[in-house]
């Protein structure tokens, strides 16, 4: 009875935790990346004057995005941990405590004393919180990308575009963390940039009222039936799915890199070299995050019609010849056109990042699909996502070139490229059973 309403019954009660389980996922990831990203703002615009004052302004700029990259450190020890949970007591339980440990460290941030106050030792609270941070994140996505897809349809269906949905919530984190300093930054020089961090409370507060009501995924059930829950997933993946791992992660290279430069380092690029005034800059990036609200979900679901890899490699490709129209725009240094760049890298980044969360967990089988998918996502963190910003400001500074940025971004891109052609387009795979147990059928 349980194996005919968790695959097959078209009853109402599977739509409502379809539905239920998009909506908790979307939110819970927005949620999250508000968090995360709260975070990212306030390094690059406010953090090295607070907390690293003693610095000169360089100096003080890669300190407070060295905070910052922590979080990226974090992010596999993340889904290692979350991971293992994830494959052995379920998608539901483990996204709970994500959700919370996310929302408190975040607040906390909002409370941490400036150097000013306790010299130092503000900078390395931050540096712990952020870490803490980046460890929920790293459990976060796994969990969320497989709550949504896995109560699809198991073979065929709009899995592309469930799996959007988590992705979702990164404009929408995006969008919801600028408006938010904007708002409170200036009521006070205080309180002001606290508030938004801790708001974070509530916000998780609502997330978990939401995520207490989600049933498990059907294919988490049937591993828990069938017995099939491996003791070590973590362990046993980076066994059978070590090229997958990687390949995932150098599949993100060219999508992770390029975003964390429109979104963080473009804040410092724009305001200090091209002279914008910083509302500004905050508008534009608010408006690519609201393009991306709408880019996301439709890539997702045109992944569904032409194919995960084929419509990667696309976007990938796309984005290696953006690089070079991207820099040339912003340094003419006209609004408009600096508005047009800023805007129109969203949909062209979402073209790989609207699939990207089916394509990767579509690459490992379900027992161990929390763990491989989660390691293989945030493995990039530490290699293209955290040092994107790092490696844009010692560009600038030691070649005074953007070009010199592009390069990077194209490069970063090319090998997307080659990592989505290698990647197996799993698009059309029966999601439900255990791919490492299929046997071919015998020949005569």
């Amino acid at each position: 009875m349980v194996e005919e309403q968790r695959q097959d019954a078209p009853g109402e009660q599977k739509r409502r935790q379809l539905v239920r389980a998009v909506i908790a996922s979307a939110v819970g990831t927005s949620i999250e990346w508000y968090d995360f990203f709260l975070y990212g703002f306030a390094a690059s615009t406010i953090f090295a004057k607070l907390f690293f004052p003693t610095s000169d302004p360089t100096t003080g700029l890669l300190l407070a995005l060295g905070t910052y990259f922590g979080g990226f450190a974090a992010r596999p020890i993340g889904a290692a941990i979350f991971g293992h949970y994830g494959d052995r007591i379920g998608r539901k339980a483990t996204l709970i405590i994500t959700l919370l440990a996310m929302g408190i460290a975040t607040a906390l941030v909002g409370l941490v004393p400036t150097y000013d106050q306790i010299g130092i030792w503000g900078g390395i609270l931050l540096t712990v919180l952020r870490l803490i941070q980046g460890i929920s994140v790293g459990g976060e996505w796994g969990g969320s990308v497989l709550l949504a897809t896995e109560w699809g349809r198991s073979r065929g269906g709009k899995r592309g575009f469930l799996g959007s949905w988590p992705q979702f919530g990164v404009p929408v984190g995006l969008v919801l963390g600028y408006v938010a300093l904007q708002i409170f930054q200036p009521l006070d020089p205080y309180w002001g940039w606290r508030i938004p961090f801790l708001l974070s409370i509530l916000m998780a507060a609502v997330g978990l009222y939401i995520r207490l009501g989600i049933l498990e995924t059907p294919v988490f059930t049937k591993v828990l039936e069938e017995k099939r829950v491996e003791r070590v997933p973590v362990r046993e993946v980076l066994r059978k799915n070590w090229r997958e791992i990687v390949l995932s992660a150098l599949l993100r290279t060219g999508q992770q890199a390029p975003f964390y430069i429109f979104t963080v380092f473009i804040l410092t690029y724009a305001t200090q070299t091209l002279g914008f005034a910083s509302s500004d800059v905050y508008l534009y990036v608010i408006v690519a995050g609201i393009v991306s609200l709408f880019t996301v979900p439709f890539w997702g679901y045109i992944s569904d019609v032409v194919g995960r890899r084929r419509l990667y490699i696309v976007g990938a490709a796309a984005m290696v010849v953006w690089s070079f129209i991207y820099w040339p725009l912003l340094d003419t240094r006209v609004p408009a056109l600096v508005f047009l760049a800023i805007v129109l890298a969203a949909p062209i980044h979402d073209i790989q990042y609207g699939p990207q969360a089916t394509f990767i967990a579509e690459s490992f089988t379900g027992r161990l699909r929390y763990s491989g998918a989660s390691l293989g996502y945030q493995l990039a963190s530490i290699t293209a996502g955290g040092p994107a910003p790092l490696i844009a400001v010692w560009l600038f500074a030691t070649y005074q070139s953007s070009m010199s940025i592009a390069i990077y971004m194209a490069i970063c891109s090319l090998i997307s490229v080659i990592a989505a052609w290698a990647l197996k387009d799993r698009s059309q795979q029966d999601y439900a059973i255990e791919y490492d147990e299929v046997q071919p059928r015998a020949t005569t």
